[in-house]
């Protein structure tokens, strides 16, 4: 087993060796651009396919964690564009769906702090974030072969295969499916996995923020913040059953609904629909209190062909995400998915990606297989969790209990804990990587079955199997969502 240097508190691009490991990265969400460039960071070869003709910056805005973000100490001009584009000083205001205020406009960092807490992360636009990674992936020149859809996946002499609709086949020491929910490594991997719909689906746009010169009401009711009127406003707004964002900036507006699934989705950042679709279905299934007129004056502001209507798919956790030769593994939705609620999607992607680069650096050109596995090892415990809590802030979001809220504002907030912002990944995997290839080869099953590795999940807390199934009954039936032993907040 090779083990290179520790860590220090930057290492960019040439600070290792390289490492002799050939890299297939098939998919370009966050999950396969942060392997991309990571993996040539810790000096490995890298080629990346991608199914569609150019990579997708479409969308609107998420949430990323600091257990994400941190690796962009290694990336200097990447990490000065971030702190550059990022909405870190967003104002938030909180309403009731009716449209009645409830917590009143504070700084997002403010808001937090006053409730206890230090900010986990930041709200992020999708579309200078992506940008930022293909200017990075051009700037190293890291191969893209566009317009080449996988539609299988093997090993075989120690090798693994991503084989084309065409019928070309991509080898490679690994080969990282970072091809979503959908991805046909799950025959190879774990059996074939069904994604299945949650039922819910999230209605969503971005367009330039001039549309809503077209209503006075709308432009005075969703203005800009702060003292001068200058800075990004987030909204939330919560309801029985549903719950909405919306996003004032300089340059672009956002809105965003949770919803019942009504049969018009797909699960596509191209799927677009009439905003008409949104204004006929918003009101349903929420109750007697419909949605405020003036969210539904913003929703009527958007341009044509600009509202997705994105399904939210699923898959039952699984601990088994690398062939079994371990030359095939899934990182980000290809082996777990996320509620947007959850606001772990994004970070738990790139920390994914993060964490498998550094395992194969420490476990060097002979070591691959063994890398690959001990990522899996301290990756899975952590993703379950993370994917659980998601279940029950989606839970708090979509049934508040506004009796509560105006007295203990943190009600309405979403779990945000220390284990789950504040890790490192990087940090974490050199610390632990030994451990972990010892323990998966001494039979090993779950991260919480080895005391001497600290916990990257809620302290005190025995992995259980669970499901979806199980989860969502629970949550028809208005219960709890059990989360299970541990320090969850």
């Amino acid at each position: 087993m090779a083990i290179s240097d520790t860590p220090s508190d930057c290492k960019p691009i040439g600070s290792f060796a390289p490492s002799g490991i050939d890299v297939l990265v098939v998919g370009t969400g966050l999950a396969g651009l942060t392997a991309a460039l990571e993996c040539v960071r810790k000096g490995h070869r890298v080629r990346v396919l991608e199914r569609n003709a150019t990579i997708n910056t479409a969308g609107d805005m998420y949430f990323m964690g600091l257990s994400a973000t941190r690796f962009f100490t290694h990336w200097p001009e990447m990490e000065a564009e971030f702190r550059r584009i990022s909405l870190s000083d967003a104002w938030m205001e909180t309403y009731k769906h009716t449209g009645e205020a409830v917590i009143p406009a504070k700084k997002v960092a403010d808001r937090l702090r006053a409730m206890g807490m230090e900010p986990p992360g930041s709200f992020q636009m999708r579309p200078l974030i992506y940008a930022m990674f293909v200017r990075q992936l051009e700037a190293l020149s890291i191969h893209v072969e566009y317009n080449c859809r996988i539609v299988d996946y093997e090993e075989t002499d120690g090798k693994g295969v991503a084989i084309a609709e065409d019928g070309r086949r991509f080898e490679a020491d690994v080969v990282i499916a970072a091809d979503g929910v959908g991805s046909k490594s799950q025959r190879l991997v774990g059996g074939q996995v069904r994604a299945r719909t949650s039922g819910r689906a999230m209605w969503r746009a971005a367009f330039p923020a001039e549309y809503l010169n077209a209503n006075p009401a709308v432009k005075e009711f969703f203005n800009m913040g702060g003292p001068n009127k200058d800075e990004p406003v987030v909204r939330i707004f919560l309801g029985p059953n549903t719950y909405g964002m919306t996003l004032t900036r300089p340059d672009t507006a956002i809105f965003v609904i949770n919803h019942d699934a009504f049969g018009s989705e797909a699960e596509s950042w191209n799927h677009t629909i009439d905003k008409e679709v949104v204004l006929v279905n918003m009101d349903k299934n929420i109750g007697p209190e419909p949605w405020a007129p003036i969210f539904k004056d913003f929703i009527r502001c958007c341009p044509p062909e600009t509202v997705l209507d994105f399904e939210l798919l699923w898959r039952n956790p699984q601990p088994s995400w690398a062939s079994p030769g371990a030359r095939v593994v899934q990182i980000g939705d290809s082996a777990h998915s996320f509620l947007p609620a959850s606001g772990s999607g994004a970070t738990q992607a790139i920390e994914d990606a993060v964490t498998l680069a550094t395992c194969l650096q420490l476990g060097g050109k002979e070591g691959v297989a063994d890398a690959v596995r001990a990522h899996v090892f301290l990756r899975f415990v952590r993703n379950a969790c993370a994917q659980k809590l998601g279940f029950s802030n989606a839970e708090l979001l979509q049934d508040t209990d506004w009796s509560k809220v105006k007295e203990r504002p943190r009600t309405a907030q979403p779990k945000h804990p220390k284990w789950l912002f504040y890790h490192d990944p990087e940090l974490y995997a050199y610390e632990n990587f030994e451990k972990a290839d010892k323990a998966v080869k001494s039979g090993a099953r779950y991260l919480t079955d080895v005391p001497e590795i600290l916990p990257n999940y809620p302290p005190g807390y025995k992995y259980e199997a669970w499901n979806i199934e199980q989860i969502m009954d629970d949550m028809k039936a208005g219960k709890q969502v059990e989360l299970g032993a541990g320090d969850w907040e």
